[in-house]
């Protein structure tokens, strides 16, 4: 999918905001504080209902405003039809979510018509922070690509959450029972996807993209699926529900899997440098685009804040080269277009310079 137009509205320090990107590659210029990462926040917005630089919604909204708002337009190269998004919060915390003009209640409904990457100096932390957001990880993808996903992974959601609570409470086994069989199939549904995604292409392919970005360095990767190999759930379930009962939670399924990447038999946050850790990010994400198109025939959306840190000119190069090839479309932040000047060389761009939220195209 392409955004075609794009509108935002009282969002930090954004009072209004027309934009019409370019289909291929965006470039925001501009000194630090001057709103170019605002931007993209805002479109980020549109594909997870929230930011990527807060937990607090009313915190992204503009001094004095009541609430803010985004709405793009957005299409598929060769189809004629024409989505339109919008999302707003206030500041009670109220989201409203718009689908070519129908409200809506489920912030999974926007993100199913825009699949959005994001690309900032902390995306390292997929590989240095906790396992679920590995598990998030894969989870992104299978939710675009395999439609019962989503429903599947919400009963498992609600299982876990009524057994913790059983197991806190010690309400009657009947009940136990109920939930410790729906945990069990769903929790087995959950994992077989995850383990079908990773082999079907999914480590291939960033394996692929490691050639270019790491070539130097080796990578083992492999799914810990969060119970011990050669037994099934139930039986890890069983084995375990003293422990869990005593405990108050349940300590194994899907909700403790974990994508393990190693070199030379070190975990790779152990051993690579920043720079190669977010080269390493880079690679995986690269590797979900791929994935998605070859799948479903969707584009992404890529927003990619600061890229000059810590990648130095050669990487920020095959690094974009590589995604402007994978046919996504592209917004890019730098304080200064020297940073990328090897860009220079594409001819299918738009140049936006961005001071105090204001906003100026290039000609």
């Amino acid at each position: 999918m392409k955004l075609d137009k794009v509108q935002i509205r009282s969002f930090r320090n954004i009072k209004e905001l027309s934009l019409v990107p370019n289909r291929k590659l965006n470039l925001f210029i501009g000194d630090n504080g001057s709103g170019k990462s605002s931007i993209l926040e805002a479109i980020h917005y549109l594909g997870f209902a929230r930011s990527f630089r807060t937990n607090k919604h009313k915190n992204v909204i503009k001094t004095a405003e009541l609430g803010f708002t985004v709405f793009c337009a957005i299409s598929k190269e060769g189809v004629s039809d024409i989505h339109r998004l919008g999302l707003a919060r206030d500041h009670n915390d109220t989201c409203t979510i718009n689908i070519n003009g129908e409200k809506r209640q489920k912030a999974t409904e926007l993100a199913s018509h825009l699949p959005i990457q994001i690309f900032t100096p902390q995306s390292s932390d997929l590989l240095l922070g906790a396992p679920k957001l590995r598990r998030t990880y894969l989870d992104w993808l299978l939710f675009h690509v395999e439609q019962p996903f989503n429903s599947q992974i919400q009963i498992f959601r609600k299982s876990l959450k009524q057994l913790n609570s059983i197991y806190k409470t010690s309400r009657n086994n009947q009940e136990k029972q109920y939930w410790l069989e729906l945990f069990q199939r769903q929790g087995e549904a959950i994992s077989d996807y995850r383990e079908s995604l990773l082999n079907d292409k999914l480590i291939e392919l960033i394996n692929l993209n490691l050639k270019d970005f790491l070539p130097e360095i080796f990578l083992e990767i492999s799914y810990y699926r969060g119970w011990e190999k050669g037994v099934s759930l139930a039986d890890a379930l069983a084995k375990n529900i003293h422990r869990d009962q005593k405990n108050g939670f349940v300590s194994v399924g899907p909700h403790k899997a974990d994508l393990r990447i190693k070199a030379k038999g070190i975990p790779a946050q152990e051993l690579l440098s920043r720079g190669q850790l977010r080269m390493l990010v880079a690679a995986m994400q690269l590797a979900q685009t791929q994935y998605l198109y070859e799948k479903t025939g969707k584009t992404s959306v890529y927003l990619l804040d600061d890229i000059g840190a810590e990648l130095d000119e050669e990487k920020r190069k095959v690094f974009i080269n590589k995604l402007y090839g994978s046919d996504s479309q592209l917004f890019v932040t730098a304080i200064d277009l020297n940073e990328l000047d090897f860009l220079n060389n594409y001819n299918d761009k738009a140049v936006f310079h961005v001071e105090h939220g204001q906003v100026r195209e290039e000609i």
